[in-house]
């Protein structure tokens, strides 16, 4: 999981109780989505009492739920209107996003669209697989992944600025199969190639079964702003151990980039 810690300005005080609540709020992820009071406070590294009256202050605020059949909280309906509101990469976002549903379309594949941040790829916008008992879950829109896993975040990895990607490469970087590849030396020659190929293709790394294809955008001033990939059954994605629909990449990744003027 990227670091997700919040780094303080030097010489700039913070609020206390803000950054234990945003904290909180940090936890829930994804892949977590819903977690006792126990978990949360072992999270935040606080004391149950303390832990359970943020909750409830984030719940009167509307962005925390507390499930009572259950016992667990989630995020709440207010979280999402606060998302609504966000700014970065909503350009970006309008225009690739009907390119992703007809990649989606032509390929029968999920379809992402991810952008660097702080270390980490975030999946900025996700089309489902037509076929849904393939569709790669595990990445909603907002989620943060490293960087040694998947085409998209590994294209991420190789057009990023030097000191990005090592900012991603020391952060944590999980073995999901046996065939993610955890060593950051090796990481820096697989950016290399991906580099020089224009493309990445990512096989059984993230989830047995299952591959990869991604691709750069640059926009007019030829700067990285995105990858595009695509996942599906190995099958779908490989032919004779060479990528299936480059092309329909390449192509909506010109059509996407030619349309943007900065990043």
């Amino acid at each position: 999981m990227p670091d997700r810690r919040i780094r303080a300005k030097p010489g700039v005080p913070l609020v206390r109780a803000v950054l234990r609540a945003v904290v909180l709020l940090n936890a829930f992820t994804s892949d977590r989505p819903r977690l006792t009071l126990t978990e949360l406070a072992h999270i935040a590294e606080l004391d149950k009492g303390t832990t359970r009256r943020l909750l409830h202050t984030l719940s009167v605020a509307g962005l925390i739920h507390f499930d009572t059949s259950t016992q667990h909280y989630m995020l709440d309906i207010g979280a999402l209107e606060i998302a609504s509101a966000v700014q970065v990469g909503r350009d970006l976002r309008e225009i690739a996003s009907p390119i992703l549903a007809d990649i989606s379309s032509q390929t029968s594949t999920a379809a992402f669209l991810w952008v660097p941040h702080e270390g980490a790829a975030l999946c900025l916008d996700r089309i489902r697989a037509p076929i849904l008992q393939i569709d790669a879950a595990w990445f909603a829109v907002g989620a943060l992944a490293p960087l040694n896993c998947g085409a998209g975040p590994r294209v991420v990895l190789a057009f990023v600025s030097d000191d990005e990607r090592e900012r991603g490469l020391s952060g944590e970087l999980p073995r999901r199969t046996p065939f993610s590849e955890t060593s950051a030396t090796k990481l820096r020659t697989v950016a290399g190639v991906i580099r020089e190929q224009g493309w990445e293709l990512a096989v059984d790394d993230f989830f047995i079964g299952l591959a990869a294809l991604g691709v750069p955008v640059f926009n007019r001033e030829r700067r990285f702003v995105a990858a595009l990939s695509i996942t599906s059954l190995t099958a779908d994605i490989v032919m004779d151990g060479k990528p299936r629909h480059l092309d329909v990449l390449k192509n909506a990744s010109d059509y996407i980039g030619a349309r943007l003027y900065t990043s």
